[in-house]
């Protein structure tokens, strides 16, 4: 009971004492102290029933004054009303008893499903802790902190606005937004954003963004609008309701009135074999179970509730879905094109081979290039410099000189020494030598003497290699990958990665290109998806059937430009949303099927006679409890 709802705990309370009232009833009948029929017996009846079933009949007489007759409380109204009219008293008790016992544990069931959803709402702080001009903190609300304030954010607390670290150092904990259990170290200087939470130290934050920009703000919208944008079955089931309803209503009415009419214009001798031994009453009642047997809220709820459990699912994983059309075109996905740089493999270079000539080792060869790139900022002179093991002292460096697509030249410990691609060795008429592995080649020469070169590569991430593995198990027939590397690169990487198809030295003009043919080449229902960084791959992912885009914990441009967003950067959540979406629209197709299944064959059975009310109460609530229970399963995911 404690996990029950205000509301769940009364209607508790009104099926035990309508349970009791039943039971006393019958045993007052059973003991003859009261008949089985008549008018005292079904006004004693009538208080079980008015205790279970007022706010059904209310809802049904309500819903018809606004013009929405046909709907799972108008046919228990009519059912239940029809058998208090026969003289079916306990039956009509126990029909709405069993329909609101339903109701409770779909109830129930639907508010464990929404609780990964609320989980994620509680990023979203209340106050913030605002430092004025006198040093003193105010806690406000965070709408009301403007940019370029700053905030303090103690142990404990979580971050209530992006924004720049300004002091103090610590860990966050970033799982809510991305899923993962390993905190991030924060220093002076950094970014912090809003939705995780401080583990250690005390930090003061200037903010960047204002409450409505912030990244746990865009988040929380894209999750709660993500209902708005339903999947064809979600689309089906409403239109099926819509006409499915009003059919079975007619179909009732026909059921009851045509064998009636028959029963009074055609003489018994002559009546057909359906006819002959009934009377209007038992047709009566098989017409009120046809109607309970048709309540389409199995259906109704349970699709709907699987694929927001798919999404909540995938929320608690750090996989944001923006609606359950683009879950159900992932689970239909049989092509993947992939981005290289940032998305299969880390985005910066790393030293990954030193091959040092003549008198020079690997260490000297790492120091007099790391030295002679020492006042450069560009990326292959910060891998140069992270791999050199000695400090660094730039006063033994002098006369740099940076020739623009050569390289650099610069006195170190009083000898030239050149850094550079194969074009300044040829401009400095040094005889260089060439290397077969894949990446960025830079030559070194001292005092005009080749000193040998470094290999400097963007290295595959370490899930990437598993992340395609796994995506060609869960039935992906190809992958591609696109990239402006050089070809010898992007033959390696795809080799190394097991990427079926690769196309290198790519315009953004020419991804678009390859994407199209992608595109036109796929069968009907196939779809393409493309994984990317959201950001200079926008045209791409706007193109493609689902866009992906991943590492995007921060990323406004990649949170605004894919229909699926992965919080962190790591290659193999792109198979966990496969498999969340294939999970979720197989159990989807479970519940269409079982419940159409059973509630076809139900609706003949009763049509015929041969179904009681017992099973026309199973094929409507027992069939919508064990959809909604197959429902929930969607929001476990299995870990790889």
């Amino acid at each position: 009971m404690n996990n029950l709802s205000k509301k769940q705990k009364k209607m508790v309370r009104r099926i035990v004492l309508s349970a009791a009232l039943l039971v006393l009833v019958k045993a007052l009948c059973a003991l003859a102290v009261l008949p089985e029929q008549g008018l005292l017996t079904a006004l004693c009846y009538l208080a079980p029933y008015a205790v279970i079933g007022w706010d059904v009949l209310y809802k049904a007489m309500r819903n018809i004054k606004n013009g929405q007759v046909f709907d799972e409380n108008f046919l228990m109204a009519l059912a239940t009303v029809g058998a208090f009219a026969t003289a079916e008293y306990a039956e009509a008790v126990f029909v709405m008893l069993f329909y609101q016992v339903g109701e409770l544990f779909q109830d129930y069931a639907v508010g464990k499903s929404r609780q990964s959803i609320a989980a994620l709402m509680d990023i979203r702080p209340d106050t913030a802790n605002l430092e004025r001009e006198d040093g003193e903190i105010e806690e406000v609300d965070p709408d009301d902190v403007p940019v370029g304030a700053v905030i303090v954010v103690k142990p404990g607390e979580r971050v209530p606005l992006d924004g720049t670290v300004i002091e103090g150092s610590s860990s966050l904990d970033t799982a809510a937004l991305t899923g993962e259990s390993v905190p991030r170290d924060v220093v002076p200087g950094d970014a912090v954003i809003s939705g995780c939470v401080n583990q250690s130290g005390l930090l003061r934050v200037q903010v960047t963004k204002p409450c409505e920009e912030s990244t746990v703000s865009k988040i929380l919208d894209l999750v709660e609008n993500a209902s708005e944008k339903k999947s064809t079955s979600e689309n089906f089931i409403t239109r099926f309701a819509r006409y499915y309803t009003p059919c079975v209503v007619i179909a009732a009415t026909a059921l009851f009135l045509i064998p009636t009419i028959a029963l009074a214009l055609i003489p018994a001798a002559s009546q057909p074999g359906f006819l002959a031994g009934t009377v209007w009453t038992g047709w009566l009642h098989r017409a009120l179970i046809f109607l309970v047997i048709s309540c389409p809220c199995a259906l109704v709820i349970s699709v709907p509730l699987s694929f927001f459990g798919g999404i909540g699912g995938a929320s608690k994983r750090g996989i944001l879905v923006k609606g359950s059309n683009y879950l159900e075109a992932l689970a239909r996905t049989e092509t993947v094109i992939f981005d290289k740089t940032g998305t299969l493999t880390k985005g910066t270079f790393t030293v990954t081979a030193v091959h040092p000539e003549g008198a020079f080792t690997q260490e000297q060869l790492l120091e007099y290039a790391a030295l002679t790139e020492h006042w450069s900022d560009h990326p292959i002179s910060m891998s140069l410099k992270a791999a050199c093991k000695t400090e660094l002292d730039a006063g033994r460096v002098s006369d740099v000189e940076e020739i623009a697509g050569h390289g650099v030249c610069a006195k170190v410990d009083g000898k030239t020494v050149c850094v550079g691609n194969s074009r300044l060795m040829e401009r400095q008429n040094v005889n260089w030598l060439p290397c077969e592995l894949p990446g960025t080649i830079v030559h070194v020469t001292v005092d005009g003497f080749y000193a040998g070169h470094i290999v400097i590569s963007d290295l595959p991430k370490e899930d990437a290699s598993a992340a395609i593995a796994d995506l060609k198990a869960s039935g992906v027939k190809k992958t591609v990958m696109l990239t402006g590397d050089a070809e010898a690169v992007a033959k390696s990487v795809a080799a190394e990665l097991g990427v079926d198809e690769y196309h290198a030295e790519l315009l953004p003009a020419d991804k678009v290109d390859w994407t199209e043919k992608i595109l036109a080449a796929k069968s009907l229902n196939a779809r393409v998806a493309f994984v990317g960084d959201g950001i200079n791959d926008a045209p791409v992912l706007s193109r493609v059937d689902i866009g992906i885009a991943m590492g995007a914990l921060g990323s406004d441009a990649a949170i605004e430009a894919a229909d699926i967003v992965l919080m962190d950067d790591k290659p193999s959540k792109i198979a966990t949303a496969m498999r969340i979406s294939r999970k979720t629209l197989r159990i989807v197709n479970q519940n269409i099927w079982f419940a159409l299944g059973v509630k076809g064959l139900v609706l003949l059975l009763g049509a015929l006679g041969y179904a009681s009310m017992w099973a026309a109460v199973f094929a409507d609530v027992g069939v919508a409890f064990i959809a909604i229970l197959n429902a929930t399963r969607c929001l476990h995911v299995e870990e790889l």
